[in-house]
């Protein structure tokens, strides 16, 4: 009788490696799905074409993660006119291709709702609205993060001293990276 309750207690308990190594599968699963985002910034910011891109900053504030300014890019309103904004309605995901002009701000040179070949400098956003003269772009970059206390330096400025440093990937996808203040960085938001 003892040699049944013996192996019925055996029996009953759980085999430990086997479920410590289900934990630690499910956790490995957690960190994985937690880091998709950083990879995804990281790979933007090491590969990325950087550009500078000219802005009309607000001050708000964010009790998380302290000051921030909002980015009103100037590329986020671009004319009916520009080659491809012709017939651009809202929601459509378009590629803005942007021309250099030495260290100037680049400028939009043309739109497209499909992505442009390899070698063209293109930025990825979402058609946010239009009317018949302006479409408006959004390019999910539209707030930058600053130490507690700072963003009221930046809202002082006169905004064409201001330009948003900014890397974008083969694909279209942008970082924003430094806040230029009369060409020199102000602060970075590139660390993550």
């Amino acid at each position: 009788m003892s040699d049944v309750s013996v192996e019925t207690g055996a029996a009953r308990q759980p085999n430990k490696p086997i479920t410590y190594l289900k934990w630690g599968l499910l956790a490995l699963f957690q960190l994985a799905l937690i880091s998709i985002p950083l990879v995804d910034r990281l790979q933007v910011q090491m590969t990325g074409t950087v550009v500078s891109l000219e802005l009309v900053p607000v001050d708000p504030r964010d009790l998380l993660r302290g000051d921030y300014v909002i980015i009103n890019l100037a590329i986020g309103r671009i004319p009916r006119a520009l080659e491809g904004a012709e017939n651009l309605k809202a929601g459509q995901a378009v590629f803005l291709e942007l021309e250099r002009n030495g260290e100037e701000p680049v400028r939009p040179v043309s739109v497209s709702l499909d992505q442009p070949q390899s070698g063209k400098l293109v930025i990825a956003g979402t058609v946010r609205s239009s009317s018949a003269e302006t479409v408006w772009i959004d390019y999910g970059i539209d707030a930058f993060f600053l130490p507690e206390g700072e963003g009221r330096e930046i809202e002082r400025l006169d905004t064409s001293r201001v330009l948003l440093e900014v890397a974008i990937a083969g694909d279209g996808r942008s970082l924003p990276l430094n806040l230029l203040v009369d060409g020199k960085a102000f602060k970075s938001d590139s660390s993550f």
